[in-house]
């Protein structure tokens, strides 16, 4: 038997974990274990060579790297979807050239079990490989993303979320004192392309002054009036006594945006795609966009206020993994192979590694799709829930009684 591993999309704290673990359960099951480096991005191309772009894995190899934050096998975007719009709800399909391409090269390698790493976009080329090799390779998919937005069941964060949120609370603690201790505002950007869970989860721990997050914004917004928000916590912390603070946004909220052609605007030129068709948010500036504008308003009226536009995203990826993912990671990377193994788990298009109720559940790709973009449906958080309830209590913002 040969069990191949696949990492797609950014990294994330504990991928290493998955691969720890997986690899030294398939082997004690009498398995040869093949790493893929930089994701699909050979695999797809007629100049993949074994040689070079593959990693056979010993347990000696990967007894110790479930501490280390950078997967061993490096990771890339490239997907095996056919090239989508720049509009995250546009519906996809397969590039089947690609598709077949990764199946041949799968095959020659003799790989009957594929284990793959990643977010939704990852999901959905590894369900595209179960479906095109009509069950002579069997499928299982690990959910990942530090965004913690792919919908597991009992709201069971996806590997890497607690991770990133625990290091992000950190240095936003930290903004926060340097705010304090200089009198400026800090306007915050972090990851999170379709909801508000990265961002909520480290403003609300930190203590943060507001967080602004896509779930909570309707549609064909724009960049003024996400400034104006800002602009009135800025005006009540100073009624307060207070000419400090810090401001946590999630990038997300450029999607709700409702005239793109604004942000190409604002940024001065065409806003590049990503290899899956989504507008590359790290190319925008979010933070800086609205830095610009409450300055321009400020100065309007001849008032002053310093004003400094953070990104915080790529130092939360390739973070070391906090106890919570060490042993959830361990969890997944074992089970995925437990489920490859086991003739019992036989689900033809592949399915999802999930633990619920402390229980391994496969979940089969095709309950996870939407049927109209047929994506992997994404979680949102859910605003009208306690948690998030508790985290607006604690934010400043200008509210209606405040006029009063």
């Amino acid at each position: 038997m040969k069990l191949g591993i696949i990492i797609g999309g950014g990294p994330a704290p504990g991928i290493n974990t998955v691969i720890g673990a997986a690899t030294i359960e398939a082997i004690k099951n009498g398995a040869a274990v093949l790493g893929f480096y930089d994701g699909f991005k050979h695999l797809t191309g007629p100049e993949f060579d074994s040689r070079k772009h593959v990693l056979p894995l010993k347990i000696a190899d990967v007894g110790r790297i479930h501490f280390e934050g950078g997967p061993i096998l490096r990771t890339s975007r490239s997907s095996l979807l056919a090239k989508a719009g720049s509009e995250k709800s546009s519906a996809v399909s397969p590039d089947t050239d690609k598709v077949q391409r990764v199946c041949q090269h799968l095959h020659q390698l003799g790989i009957e079990y594929l284990l793959t790493i990643g977010g939704d976009d990852t999901a959905l080329s590894a369900r595209y490989v179960a479906e095109h090799s009509l069950g002579k390779i069997r499928v299982a998919h690990v959910p990942k993303t530090i965004d913690n937005d792919l919908p597991l069941a009992g709201g069971t964060p996806t590997f890497g979320f607690t991770s990133a949120r625990n290091l992000g609370t950190e240095l936003v603690a930290n903004l926060m004192e340097d705010s304090r201790a200089t009198n400026r505002w800090y306007i915050v950007e972090t990851m999170g392309r379709n909801s508000g869970f990265l961002a909520l989860g480290i403003g609300k721990a930190a203590g943060a002054t507001l967080t602004i997050i896509p779930e909570e914004i309707p549609k064909s917004t724009t960049i003024v009036d996400l400034a104006t928000v800002l602009e009135g916590a800025i005006l009540k912390r100073r009624s307060m006594g207070r000419n400090h603070g810090v401001a946590v946004l999630a990038e997300g909220l450029l999607y709700k945006i409702g005239d793109l052609n604004e942000l190409n605007n604002l940024v001065g030129k065409q806003v590049p795609v990503d290899a899956a068709g989504h507008p590359r948010l790290s190319e925008i500036a979010l933070a800086n966009l609205l830095k610009d504008e409450l300055s321009r308003r400020f100065a309007q009226r001849d008032d002053h206020v310093t004003l400094i536009g953070h990104t915080l995203g790529y130092e939360l990826r390739c973070a070391r993994p906090g106890s919570y993912d060490l042993g959830y990671c361990r969890d997944l990377g074992h089970g995925g192979v437990r489920l490859l193994v086991e003739s019992g788990h036989n689900i033809p298009n592949g399915f999802m590694v999930t633990i619920q109720h402390g229980q391994l559940v496969p979940v089969p790709f095709d309950s996870m799709i939407d049927p109209q973009t047929h994506r992997t449906q994404i979680r949102q958080l859910d605003i009208n829930s306690y948690s998030y309830r508790v985290a607006r209590a604690y934010m400043i913002r200008l509210e209606i009684e405040d006029f009063a």
